[in-house]
């Protein structure tokens, strides 16, 4: 599906901005889809990409808490910052997204940093991810 395949890369895009500007999530995903609205050069921000951004806004805490947890000798400020993002947006889809399979989002997300990181990323993230698939039934219970 390469509709959601863009649509996660955009979301990453939106929190990764969030992430460099010091600025909410929302608001950045506001800039993003006031500008494709009056920009026609500016690709529109789909209904997908703002599920997966809100989604994350609503789980942010438990997310960066979960990556602190199970990141081992990594601190949140220390990783990449698009690992970071990455990993938010996976663990948002992951947990609690059902309708997409748990091979998928990990899957994407190491696609995406394949693409948008360094060459360690994509295992780091892949490995991480893994470990979220595999406690994902007590990681929802525990919020």
């Amino acid at each position: 599906m390469a509709a959601r395949n863009t649509a996660r890369k955009r979301a990453f895009q939106i929190l990764f901005e969030a992430d460099q500007r010091d600025e909410s999530v929302l608001t950045v995903l506001a800039d993003w889809v006031r500008h494709s609205r009056s920009d026609t050069r500016q690709p529109p921000v789909t209904e997908y990409t703002m599920e997966l951004v809100e989604g994350y806004a609503q789980y942010a805490d438990r997310i960066d808490d979960l990556i602190v947890t199970y990141a081992v000798d990594w601190e949140l400020d220390r990783m990449p910052v698009a690992d970071r993002n990455i990993l938010r947006l996976g663990a948002y889809e992951l947990i609690w997204v059902d309708a997409t399979p748990d091979a998928v989002v990990i899957d994407e997300a190491v696609q995406i940093a394949k693409e948008f990181s360094t060459d360690d990323s994509p295992s780091f993230v892949n490995g991480l991810l893994a470990r979220f698939k595999d406690l994902k039934p007590n990681l929802r219970r525990e919020q």
